[in-house]
């Protein structure tokens, strides 16, 4: 039901919550337990709900996708060794998702999905009180619930300003209605469009979308941040809890036996994820400027560059690829990110790209996933950045292809890396070639400083650009002027350059990168120069010189 309806749930959702919208974060967090249970055969009810909500958590998705995953989490914990379950455990297991989801949220707040949970999980109980019926327990939890819904409007002053009942809560009024069709016999099939809009929406008149009431300056925190933290280490959450809610808001952290589930609303992601890494390795990284977002949905100008402090980083994953494709004798995964670049690996003969880098590094399931597909048994890897290269390397003992990873550590060693394959070479000939190649490539990167810190004693101010050499800080600078100064002169000093190319990223201009390229034509009249376009975030330029 909630993905024929998650329009109608993205329409309710308001600021300030607007990553991503609810309804496509329900649908899509339901959609990964669908898939985890679609080839399985259990027949007792206990292992069917943990196996639903681990598949929930791990697939979880913005600040509802999150608590939808709670609340089938706690139903599983209940659940858990069950052959099968009765009226009375069911109730008892809405209320524990209800309390799992409360005590995950650091500032609860009500007139949302915690408030529905908890009233419908309440009826439920009472009902209890009386029969052992699955059926009528969750009519009443259904009907409770609904009514709660209806309350969410006077509850929350956001909900009453925009005129609509919370959209996590409709959601989980939606599930609790499939759920008592299901019971009932019926098609699982949402109801008319009509039938639904009259059932979640708000008796007054509300506007087609309830972000219109909003301006993004109201927005406090900017950045909605996700990922999930593998639980290898000694540190308690809670204390990675305490510190998300020390720089955003909207924190939720969700404790697993084996991970780490965390959503935060934040100014500087960049913090939040150099604080997870002492938990932990990373997964499934995402994070989306939500002031764009709504700016996007207004359909209102674009926010000025200049009010950019961190890059949208969407989802790592490969783009889709044709279903069919003619097997060849070697394939090729590179990581990378940016329009322009993925154009030139894909070029290079590429098969799957795999987005992500600096900020955003992919998952070894990520790689894995993009290996699986490449139409070869032969794949080499191009991890391009430094802390890449050991999740890819896991990847080798997880499948039965020969799998060589090529350890470069930048975009510039990726592409040599592909220009130096000879398809008449052996794998480890290539491979020998390929690592001797790179090895004699500079990078020379120009960025900025996300955050306020201290580098081999230079004291480095947020929004300093820095100017990189090789993985090394050569200049930090207060203009940008000063900055392309300083690593033109850096490539400059390096010897018998033959060839420099400039992929300049996302905003800026063609107009300033042929200015780069005039700079550098003047400290290396020998070299060939080109400027391309890479579209790449975080750095301004990626400069290749060889």
């Amino acid at each position: 039901m909630i993905e024929e309806n998650k329009q109608k749930l993205n329409d309710l959702n308001v600021f300030p919550v607007p990553d991503g919208d609810t309804g496509t974060n329900m649908s899509l967090t339901l959609n990964a337990a669908s898939k985890a249970l679609e080839n399985r055969n259990d027949a007792d009810v206990g292992t069917i709900a943990d196996a639903a909500a681990m598949a929930l958590l791990r697939g979880a998705r913005g600040n509802s996708g999150v608590i939808l995953s709670l609340l089938f989490r706690g139903i599983a914990k209940t659940l858990k060794g069950s052959a099968d379950v009765g009226g009375i455990q069911f109730a008892n297991a809405l209320m524990a998702g209800t309390d799992a989801a409360y005590r995950a949220v650091m500032k609860p707040t009500e007139g949302t999905i915690l408030t529905v949970s908890k009233v419908a999980a309440g009826a439920a109980q009472m009902k209890a009180e009386t029969t052992d019926n699955c059926f009528e327990i969750i009519i009443a939890a259904y009907e409770a619930g609904k009514t709660a819904l209806s309350e969410t409007t006077k509850q929350n002053p956001v909900l009453a300003r925009a005129g609509v009942v919370d959209a996590g809560g409709a959601g989980w009024v939606m599930v609790l209605s499939t759920m008592m069709r299901v019971l009932r016999g019926d098609p699982t099939t949402a109801p008319a469009s009509g039938a639904a809009s009259a059932q979640y929406a708000p008796a007054q008149t509300a506007p087609a979308s309830a972000q219109a009431i909003f301006s993004a300056d109201e927005i406090t925190f900017a950045y909605c941040t996700e990922f999930i933290v593998d639980r290898k280490g000694s540190r308690e959450p809670m204390e990675l809890r305490a510190y998300l809610e020390g720089i955003g808001d909207c924190v939720v952290v969700v404790d697993d036996e084996e991970i780490i589930k965390v959503h935060v609303h934040t100014n500087d992601p960049g913090l939040a994820i150099q604080e997870a890494l002492t938990f932990g390795s990373l997964d499934r990284v995402k994070i989306e400027n939500m002031r764009l977002q709504h700016t996007e949905v207004m359909g209102l100008p674009g926010m000025p560059e200049e009010s950019m402090t961190f890059p949208e980083v969407t989802q790592l994953s490969s783009p889709a690829e044709p279903a069919e494709e003619p097997q060849v004798p070697v394939g090729f995964v590179a990581v990378v990110s940016g329009e322009g670049l993925c154009n030139v690996f894909r070029d290079l003969g590429v098969h799957r790209l795999v987005e992500g880098g600096q900020t955003m590094n992919p998952s070894t399931m990520d790689i894995l996933e993009a290996i699986e597909t490449v139409p070869s048994d032969v794949v080499f890897v191009l991890p391009n950045n430094k802390n890449i290269i050991m999740a890819a390397q896991q990847a080798i003992p997880l499948t039965e292809k020969t799998l060589y990873v090529l350890p470069t550590v930048s975009i510039p060693q990726g592409i040599t890396a592909m220009l130096t394959y000879d398809p008449e070479l052996l794998p480890e000939e290539n491979r020998a070639a390929m690592e001797a190649a790179f090895a004699a490539t500079h990078t020379a990167q120009l960025t900025y400083a996300a955050r306020d810190s201290n580098f081999d004693g230079q004291i480095i101010r947020e929004g300093d650009y820095l100017s990189l050499l090789d993985g090394k800080m050569v200049d930090v600078s207060h203009t940008e002027e000063r900055a392309v100064e300083r690593l033109v002169g850096s490539v400059g000093n390096l010897p018998e350059l033959a060839y420099i190319t400039i992929f300049y990223g996302e905003g800026v201009t063609e107009e300033r990168a042929d200015a780069v390229r005039a700079s550098l034509a003047r400290v290396c009249p020998n070299a060939e120069l080109t400027v391309l376009y890479g579209g790449q975030p975080i750095y301004y330029y990626i400069i290749s010189a060889e």
